[in-house]
């Protein structure tokens, strides 16, 4: 439990001693408070003629709705405070979401990547091998295959120059008239 405080303090020119379990610098903060509000009245030329009872009826109505309308601000306050660390927590929730989607998809690129790369070296081992059996094959024909494979090349390649082969056809159309004759 708190320790008990007392204060004195100075209210419309009165010295009163309060006490309390709150701090002296607190105490005087309400009795400064209090001197505020009788000042604020005294200002006014028609509360300088009221009775003092109904001058301390009129300050305590007035600290009364002072302090209602802190009350219901402190509420509205108070309401959005709620409503923030509700949307807070939402968002907190929608990150939480949003995080474990995003490791989610990592998980699944990585993996795919994985895939990739074994794809890509299957392939490559698939290539290899359908090079070395193409390979295989030239290496392993004899010598009289490749010679035939030339030797149908060459049978049916036209000349290399067109020309020649032009003046080749011309010569046999007059060898085969001369022969006609």
């Amino acid at each position: 439990m708190s320790v008990k405080t007392s204060a004195d303090v100075l209210i419309g020119g009165k010295i009163y001693t309060l006490s309390g379990y709150e701090s002296e610098e607190y105490l005087q903060k309400v009795a400064n408070y209090i001197n505020n509000k009788i000042n604020e009245f005294d200002e006014m030329e028609q509360f300088r003629q009221i009775p003092a009872d109904m001058k301390a009826t009129l300050l305590e109505l007035n600290i009364a709705d002072d302090y209602f309308k802190a009350k219901e601000q402190a509420e509205v306050l108070e309401k959005t405070v709620r409503e923030k660390e509700r949307e807070i927590y939402e968002l907190q929730h929608d990150l939480i979401s949003a995080n474990i989607k995003v490791e989610s998809s990592e998980e699944n690129a990585a993996s795919l990547e994985k895939e990739n790369k074994e794809l890509l070296l299957n392939k490559a081992k698939l290539e290899t091998s359908l090079a070395d059996a193409l390979l295989g094959k030239v290496k392993c024909q004899t010598p009289a295959e490749t010679n035939e494979q030339q030797t149908e090349n060459n049978e049916t390649k036209p000349p290399a120059d067109s020309q020649t082969s032009a003046m080749g056809q011309a010569e046999n159309k007059k060898q085969n008239s001369n022969r006609k004759k």
